[in-house]
Parts: C-alpha cells; sequence; structure tokens
C-alpha cells in the first residue's frame, strides 16, 4: 500500500483512544446559552425578512392618528429602509372634553429590556390594545418588496396633526419610535423598536379613546431547499481523497 494511506491510519488509530479518554461533556451556563440561542439557520434558508409596526389614536369624536410602517430586507436589498403611510381620518361625533386624569412614575420603563408592554388608563371607557406577532412560513420565493409610503431616513422625523392628536415617527441610529401625543389631554403613546427590545406604552388621562400599537415580525423560509449533492458537498469532497490513495 502506499505511504500516505498508512501515514493516515497510524494517525486515526493514535488519537481515537486519546479522545475516548479525555471527552467529558461540559455544562454550559445560563449566560453562555443566551448567547446562542437562534442564532443558526441553514445557509440561504431565510428569503425574507421584515418588520411591520402600527400606531393609531382614535378619541371619543371618532379622528383617528397614526401610521403604519414596514421594512423589508431581501437578498437584493441594498439599504433596509422603512416605508410610512400615514393614517388621518376625521369624525363626526360630539366634542370631545378636556382629560382630567392623572398617571404618576413610570420613569424606568424607558430602561427596561426585551419586549415591554404597558397600559396606564386614568380615565373612563378606554380601549388600549398592545401586540407582538412573530410570523414564520416557508415559500418558493421572496414575496413581493412593499414599497408604498413615504421612506424614513436615518436620523429623520416624520410627522402629521388633525382632531385626535399629533402623531411623529422618528429614525436614528438606535432603532424607530412611534408616538402620539393626544389633543385635549387624553394622554399619548409610544411604541419603540431599539437595541433589541420592544417597548408598547400607552398613557391614557381622557375617557372614550381607542389605541392600538401593533409590531410584526415576519421571516419567510425558503422551502425548495438545496439538492442532495449540495448539502454533501462537503463528502463528495472528502471522496476525492480516494484517487490520492488515502
Amino acid at each position: 500500500m502506499k505511504t500516505p494511506y498508512w501515514l493516515a491510519v497510524v494517525c486515526l488509530a493514535a488519537s481515537l483512544p486519546a479522545q475516548a479518554l479525555t471527552f467529558k461533556p461540559i455544562e454550559l451556563k445560563d449566560q453562555e446559552l443566551a448567547t446562542l440561542r437562534g442564532r443558526y439557520v441553514m445557509p440561504g434558508r431565510i428569503i425574507s425578512f421584515g418588520v411591520a409596526m402600527t400606531s393609531t389614536w382614535q378619541n371619543a369624536r371618532g379622528d383617528v392618528i397614526g401610521a403604519t410602517s414596514s421594512m423589508q430586507i431581501q437578498e437584493s436589498t441594498i439599504k433596509p429602509q422603512f416605508y410610512v403611510s400615514m393614517i388621518d381620518k376625521k369624525g363626526d361625533g360630539s366634542p370631545v372634553s378636556q382629560g382630567s386624569g392623572n398617571v404618576s412614575g413610570g420613569g424606568g420603563l424607558s430602561t427596561t429590556q426585551g419586549v415591554t408592554q404597558v397600559v396606564r388608563a386614568a380615565g373612563d371607557s378606554n380601549s388600549a390594545y398592545n401586540n407582538v406577532d412573530i410570523n414564520v412560513k416557508e415559500a418558493n420565493q421572496a414575496p413581493q418588496m412593499d414599497t408604498q409610503g413615504q421612506p424614513l431616513t436615518a436620523g429623520t422625523t416624520l410627522s402629521a396633526s388633525n382632531g385626535a392628536g399629533t402623531f411623529s415617527m422618528s429614525s436614528s441610529g438606535a432603532g424607530v419610535q412611534l408616538s402620539i401625543q393626544a389633543n385635549n389631554n387624553q394622554g399619548s403613546t409610544v411604541q419603540r423598536l431599539a437595541q433589541g427590545s420592544l417597548m408598547q406604552n400607552t398613557t391614557l388621562l381622557g375617557g372614550s379613546n381607542q389605541v392600538n400599537n401593533l409590531t410584526s415580525l415576519n421571516v419567510v423560509l425558503r422551502n425548495n431547499l438545496p439538492t442532495v449533492g449540495a448539502l454533501d458537498c462537503s463528502l463528495d469532497q472528502l471522496k476525492g481523497l480516494r484517487t490520492l490513495g488515502y
């Protein structure tokens, strides 16, 4: 037999006993596992990732202020971009009375981590809804890019006002924020996605308001996976060693 073959056999035989004797399971700490969870996926499997955020405020008269924003990232995406579509609706109900409620505290809400959903109310007949959706589905190809609305570039703010209040959406290096300051001291709401955390915070000081904060994370996985030959490319490379005598 050829010398390289014997050399490979000797090296393999010498290494097996040592590995068998020295290998011991190692228990990982929670802090170490926290840096690993959810950080692996088959190469080329994710073909689209998107974020959609909506914030609206409707007062007792029926006036609605808010916006829907979305960002989608695909293989062809050069620069991630949020697109914002304003929501502006005029109501036909009775005039809104001045809110007289008072809510104190809450200073620590700006420093929370992860997902934080808060509703604080000091009025009557209010409705507040905070929700986060994570949608994962499979498809043969990425969905069509949605570029409807006004682009929101980093460091800028988009705003609008009507009878319900004033809406603004800003973008910075840390993330994006949607906020509404309601008229007539009815309250305020903010929805912030930044630095791996999501905040949905609503404060209601008046009555008969309806507030919604919705965030949706959408992932599309390729269902026509690479062929068996492509997945087994490493084994094929090893088989090629046979021609060298191994």
